[in-house]
């Protein structure tokens, strides 16, 4: 079984898109995770969720890769762009768009969630 910390890096390297958020798409469990989800959303990305709530070493370990502080934080092909603000202002401007159709391709739009395995 792979640790926390290689679950996280892993599912950061991987998936195209890949949020961390407080609570899950369906139920956001706060307005920045929120804002984040419908940016996303807004600017069609395949979005991977992951609730960094369950246990808070999922928020450690994530913030000791990333080096940012806040949740959500939001990560496309491997890079962080940033967290409810920065993504908000990415999709108004239509960056965010841009960006995530010059990181993937073609894509098509979807929403899951990951749980990452707690031991």
């Amino acid at each position: 079984m792979s640790t926390l910390h290689e679950q996280i890096k892993e599912v950061i390297e991987t998936e195209p898109v890949a949020v961390f958020i407080k609570g899950t798409p369906e139920a956001p469990a706060c307005g920045n995770s929120m804002r984040a989800m419908q940016a996303l959303w807004q600017a069609g990305a395949p979005i991977v969720a992951i609730d960094v709530l369950p246990d808070p070493r999922i928020r450690q370990e994530l913030t000791a890769l990333s080096d940012w502080p806040t949740i959500p934080q939001v990560f496309v092909k491997g890079e962080l762009i940033g967290g409810a603000d920065i993504i908000e202002e990415l999709q108004a401007s239509g960056e965010l768009r841009t960006k995530i159709d010059e990181a993937l391709g073609e894509h098509t739009q979807s929403v899951r969630t990951v749980e990452l395995t707690l031991e």
